[in-house]
């Protein structure tokens, strides 16, 4: 029988690019929870964030954290009446635990739950740790043809499912996707796997964009063609760069009616050209991170639709948890980078 650990290792962010290797409590499952043996964790823009400021909008570090919410791994042991997952299972982790109860729970809309316990968020611990302890409804089990790092970036793609589910994304429809972040390349994909008839991918990192027309978005580099050139009349706009001016360009080509979601997160404010939100009856609404999308996820990823494991470009061991975090300013190529937490 597995044997819980005293401690554990983590990568903890002591402040604004100073992350250590500390050596923590080891969680125990309370009710209902399981066990989790992280295995892989993807890296975010906003672990980056926390990494270099410390801090993202309202959301402030005050004391010492541990970054990471992307996290896969595999059961191995289970708290009092936690039923839901044999010991050995591998299971992808949805890195938010709602209240449960408040009006916003109740009508299923458990992402904008004010209660949230998210990963990674200040105060709360992410998964950057070899163990964590997790309620067994949010550990989703995931077949064996899934890889630990397709298993992990569920959530991104979760991202994904949310906000095509969100633009009402529908087969025929044309989509708009700024941005060829990891993000983007999965909304990318997503819109296509709901039956969008045409995808354009605008971004200015040409390995980045050869990605998406592998994914078969059609790829549009906006240092040499501007959004406002091209011939293209979107019905949605999946808006993941946050850039401002990029957002203004990318809604005053919106067909009539069209809708936007707006999924990147930069600057506060934004100028919006509303005489055309008026004439064209445009929709412009925010996302943010997802509800009821695992099944989804583990679905479209499962059956290939969406592919994952190409967005995994880089790894590293716990140990080399920063350079995960730092990759993409030395290499050109990256676009996520995973930690192996029990390496």
């Amino acid at each position: 029988m597995f044997q819980t650990p005293a401690t554990m290792r983590a990568a903890v962010l002591q402040g604004p690019e100073q992350l250590v290797i500390e050596e923590r409590p080891a969680p125990s499952p309370g009710p209902r929870q399981v066990l989790v043996r992280v295995d892989a964790v993807g890296t975010c823009g906003s672990d980056v964030h926390y990494y270099r400021h410390g801090r993202i909008g309202d959301f402030v570090m005050t004391a010492p954290m541990i970054l990471g919410h992307e996290p896969a791994g595999t059961v191995v042991a289970r708290g009092p009446g936690a039923e839901r997952h044999e010991v050995g299972r591998r299971v992808s982790i949805e890195p938010g635990t709602p209240c449960g109860s408040c009006a916003e729970c109740r009508l299923g809309r458990y992402n904008l739950c004010p209660e949230m316990v998210f990963y990674a968020t200040p105060p709360v611990d992410g998964v950057f740790c070899e163990y964590v302890a997790v309620h067994e409804e949010f550990a989703h089990a995931v077949p064996d043809s899934l890889s630990d790092e397709a298993a992990a970036l569920l959530e991104p793609l979760s991202v994904g499912v949310s906000s095509c589910r969100k633009a009402r994304v529908a087969p025929g429809d044309r989509i708009l996707v700024t941005g060829a972040g990891p993000v983007g390349l999965i909304a990318a994909q997503t819109a296509l796997a709901f039956g969008a008839s045409e995808v354009v991918v605008t971004d200015i990192v040409p390995h980045r964009l050869q990605l998406a027309r592998e994914f078969g978005a059609t790829a549009v580099n906006v240092a040499q063609t501007p959004v406002s050139e091209l011939d293209f009349t979107p019905d949605v706009l999946l808006e993941c760069s946050g850039i401002p001016g990029a957002i203004n360009e990318a809604i005053r080509a919106l067909g009539r009616a069209g809708r936007a979601v707006l999924i990147g997160m930069g600057g506060d404010e934004v100028p919006l050209p509303l005489a055309k939100v008026q004439s064209h009856e445009l929709e412009i609404t925010g996302t943010f991170r997802y509800a009821n999308t695992w099944p989804a996820a583990i679905a479209l990823a499962a059956s290939g639709r969406v592919r994952l494991d190409p967005l995994a470009t880089h790894g590293y061991g716990l140990e080399d948890a920063e350079q995960a975090l730092t990759v993409g300013t030395r290499d050109a190529t990256a676009v996520k980078s995973v930690v192996y937490p029990q390496k």
